[in-house]
């Protein structure tokens, strides 16, 4: 480090910046030249501990308090009579510091901030339901009851884990961080004590009912109000119905997502839906109405003279409701046409006569190609 590198400009900070400014732009730095993001490069590894060496200073009120009133001298006497050690002064201040502010990064340092998670009251996890309903059910919604199981916190210990009457105590071999550390030249690496896996205590007498977890299995059963116009994918949250919560903390919520049956008759494309719908091939021509059936009733359709096979009609407001308002989409009904496999004498003289009324060629009755006015006649 430079002699008299000014700490303020190491930091890239104005003398008059607060403590949040001061934190973010060393972690800025230290983000960037960390030695375990840049291995073998001296010049980064300087430049950390530059950084570091300024953020233990302008961290610190009474070390800044000194720092601002004689400058860099400051900074020299304390390295020196912190026995020497190239300016870095209290090593341990420094690591207590980075490992505040890197805890998320690199799984909690030596500040305690991961213990304090695991062993303090937490949130209970959201947890996910898959349901299966039809399409009835999306068009007219539907109330549906669904059961489940959760970790919840255990009553009879409320959560400790500990016999009734009795409490956790701190690890010995922790001393109640949750983790050991172990020194690698420059650094400290943090591990989850092996004793307490992380908790930061251990029970001497675990609660019989949850054998010590503080954790016991509980079913749930719900009724869940599904909404007109769902669709696959569709999640419902439902507050408060998730995993329990830790040590008396709130439960977390709980996640419902919608599969649609896929329906025999009925495709969906948003809020429309498409159908084929088959009529006697003399409604095709002389057209007529005919009954058909929609997802949830039966609805009369009317056919145009002159329809030809493969026309869409269209019903207004038999499709999906939609999901954000009171519209609803439309049903399209593909027209097809069925063929008589057979017909009377009489059917068929009525279709000869039109046939030579309209100049149309058509098979002889004795022909193979006659199968659809009677059987070849051997």
């Amino acid at each position: 480090m430079a002699a008299n590198q000014d700490f303020y400009q190491i930091l890239g900070v104005t003398r008059d910046s607060d403590a949040d400014t001061i934190k973010k732009a060393y972690r800025k730095l230290a983000m960037q030249f960390h030695p375990d993001r840049n291995p073998g490069d001296s010049a980064a590894e300087d430049k950390f501990k530059e950084a570091a060496s300024a953020y233990d200073v302008l961290s610190n009120p009474e070390k800044k308090t000194q720092y601002d009133r004689v400058g860099h001298a400051a900074y020299t006497q304390a390295a020196r009579g912190g026995g020497g050690g190239g300016g870095f002064g209290d090593m341990e201040d420094i690591f207590s510091s980075f490992g505040d502010i890197f805890g998320d990064f690199f799984g909690g340092g030596q500040g305690g901030g991961q213990r304090s998670r695991r062993s303090g009251p937490r949130r209970g996890a959201d947890l996910r339901y898959l349901t299966e309903i039809t399409l009835k059910d999306v068009i007219l919604g539907t109330d549906k009851e669904i059961e489940f199981e959760i970790d919840g916190e255990c009553e009879t210990c409320k959560g400790s884990g500990a016999e009734k009457g009795t409490s956790a105590k701190t690890c010995g071999t922790c001393n109640g961080q949750g983790q050991i550390f172990r020194s690698q030249g420059f650094f400290s690496v943090g591990q989850t004590c092996p004793t307490c896996a992380g908790r930061g205590q251990v029970i001497e007498k675990p609660c019989k009912p949850c054998k010590g977890r503080g954790r016991v299995k509980q079913a749930r059963k719900i009724k869940l109000n599904i909404p007109a116009g769902v669709d696959t994918g569709t999640r419902l949250r439902v507050s408060n119905e998730g995993e329990g919560g830790y040590l008396g903390a709130p439960n977390g919520d709980l996640y419902v997502e919608i599969s649609v049956k896929e329906d025999a008759h009925f495709d969906r494309d948003g809020s429309d839906l498409f159908t084929e719908v088959k009529i006697d091939y003399l409604q095709l021509l002389l057209g007529g109405e005919v009954e058909i059936e929609t997802v949830t009733e039966n609805h009369s359709l009317e056919i145009p003279r002159g329809t030809q096979v493969g026309d869409q009609i269209k019903i207004l407001g038999q499709g999906v409701p939609s999901l954000r308002g009171s519209r609803r989409g439309d049903l399209y009904c593909k027209i097809g046409v069925e063929i008589p496999k057979k017909m009377s004498k009489d059917e068929e003289k009525l279709l000869r006569d039109l046939a030579k009324t309209r100049d149309v060629e058509v098979a002889d009755s004795s022909s193979h190609l006659s199968g659809l006015f009677g059987r070849k006649k051997d």
